[in-house]
């Protein structure tokens, strides 16, 4: 059985990264072009697909102990900063919206269920992302990494959106990529979707035994 039961559910959050858009060729150009500026060798697009799917902060950690074996902090926070500047400067070149993503979002619209997008990512960023790819009125609320007290693993952010939308955890749905989110739908009380595409920093998504997991977000409609 299906664990969407979306006739009972008046609220859906999404990740970002890795379940409703592929940003990872975004994110490996803007980390190249970081460690051009900071003279330090490249990576490739593979390994940062790998790499992805926790935040930039992660991001820049594993490229560092690839490079290095080990992280230095101070040189983490000025791959960071550079890495941030750099990927807000050219957010949407290649990011695309994945395939069976619309239907689902047009199913959810057409049917009353508010939709809110949960991300590590800076809400800005977000926020940009969703405004080129034309997301943007699909959601009624957008948290980031930075909008609260806490992000994604905790519980936090899927709870601000539950109790914004003033319904109960049971009428909600989470859709997601990774550990990250399984975990933080968890501890939130809240059925969790993963999508098989997406990035969950190398490991396999079944390891972190979600309740369900699907190839398309349109199979669930």
């Amino acid at each position: 059985m299906s664990v969407a039961q979306l006739q009972s559910r008046h609220l859906v959050l999404f990740d970002l990264d890795g379940t409703l858009v592929d940003s990872a060729a975004d994110l490996y150009r803007a980390m190249n072009l970081s460690l051009t500026k900071l003279g330090l060798p490249l990576v490739t697009e593979a390994q940062v697909r790998v790499w992805v799917g926790k935040g930039a902060a992660k991001l820049c950690e594993a490229v560092l102990s690839h490079l290095f074996g080990q992280v230095d902090a101070q040189q983490q926070a000025q791959l960071l900063s550079t890495f941030m500047q750099v990927y807000a400067q050219e957010l949407c070149v290649d990011t695309q919206v994945y395939d069976g993503v619309l239907p689902f979002l047009e199913y959810c619209q057409a049917h009353n269920i508010a939709m809110a997008c949960v991300t590590n990512k800076p809400e800005h960023l977000a926020r940009g992302i969703l405004d080129v790819l034309e997301l943007a009125p699909y959601f009624k609320m957008v948290v980031g990494g930075d909008s609260l007290a806490e992000r994604k693993p905790h519980p936090l952010p899927l709870l601000h959106c539950v109790e914004q939308a003033g319904i109960t955890t049971a009428e909600t749905l989470m859709i997601g990529d990774s550990s990250n989110d399984v975990e933080a739908a968890r501890r939130a009380g809240i059925d969790c979707i993963v999508v098989s595409y997406g990035y969950n920093h190398g490991e396999s998504i079944y390891d972190c035994q979600p309740q369900q997991v699907v190839d398309r977000l349109a199979e669930l409609v």
